[in-house]
């Protein structure tokens, strides 16, 4: 993995998408994570929120669209993307580093082609390290886990059939996402539409 910006203010920022500045995201953060001690707790237990408590519209066969962490928090789902975009929303509230990450996945069977999938990297100072975690929810044989010491995404990476587990982290969530998020308000209609791939990013 390598970094978008070497600044780490750059990923704690709060904007109009990861907008946890004065907003119920950071009253949140505060309440799941009162009494932890250590970044790396707060962190896998605002992973394992995102990610149980916050179902992905299409496991719950739901067309709300959601785009920025107020819009997930509120409505109580989102897409991957969306999802990736209230935990980083929750951690940056309470001054834990967070980016995003991307995955081109195939589309599964009958569909053709492929889909990019959005996750995050989150930077835990107590040890110095980057991890990549994927809060889309765990279903069927989907098993993504918080680790420190061996990554466990809900997706692996199949190289051979064109797959591609892109390793920058991103400050943002990048626009081509944004644009289609904003765009719809029907998650079956935009279901064909997301981006297939990360342009110049490998």
């Amino acid at each position: 993995m390598y970094l978008e910006s070497s600044d780490l203010s750059d990923y704690l920022k709060s904007d109009s998408v990861i907008d946890w500045k004065g907003s119920i995201v950071s009253t949140k953060a505060t309440e799941l994570t009162k009494g932890l001690t250590d970044d790396v707790q707060k962190a896998a237990r605002l992973f394992e929120w995102v990610r149980d408590e916050i179902p992905h519209t299409k496991d719950i066969q739901s067309d709300v669209v959601t785009c920025t962490a107020t819009q997930v928090l509120k409505a109580g789902t989102g897409i991957c993307t969306a999802k990736s975009h209230l935990l980083a929303a929750l951690c940056r509230s309470i001054g834990i580093p967070t980016g995003f990450c991307y995955q081109k996945l195939k589309k599964d069977p009958p569909h053709k082609g492929y889909v990019l999938h959005g996750l995050n990297g989150i930077y835990l100072a107590s040890i110095k390290k980057w991890i990549r975690v994927d809060a889309r929810g765990n279903t069927g044989e989907i098993d993504a886990q918080f680790s420190i010491e061996k990554e466990q995404l809900a997706f692996p990476t199949n190289e051979a059939d064109g797959e591609i587990l892109y390793q920058k982290i991103f400050t943002g969530p990048v626009p081509e996402y944004i644009d289609v998020l904003n765009r719809y308000d029907n998650r079956t209609k935009m279901w064909p539409n997301l981006p297939e791939e990360l342009m110049n990013e490998l």
